[in-house]
């Protein structure tokens, strides 16, 4: 049976000096930063869809969207949680 061929691409980035000293401190760092990677990828948020900030026009549609739901907390994991209002 023929084995896949996975190429791999080397991508670095900066951090801060307490942020490499904790990488490097890392059994395996390389598959440490892949995982995290990967879950984040995995927990994107849905509404900026991982940039960190939305459009004007998403603001409005999410203005919208809140004038008949509301950003709760959760009473036992304390997480974000949207509910209708009735």
């Amino acid at each position: 049976m023929k084995e896949k061929n996975h190429s791999k691409e080397v991508i670095t980035f900066k951090v801060d000096s307490d942020l490499a000293k904790y990488i490097k401190s890392l059994p395996n760092s390389s598959d440490f930063i892949r995982e995290a990677v990967l879950q984040a990828m995995k927990h994107t948020c849905p509404l900026c869809r991982g940039k960190g900030t939305m459009t004007q026009d998403e603001m409005n549609h999410l203005n919208t969207f809140l004038k008949s739901h509301s950003i709760n907390e959760c009473t036992k994991c304390n997480a974000n949680i949207i509910k209708c209002r009735k």
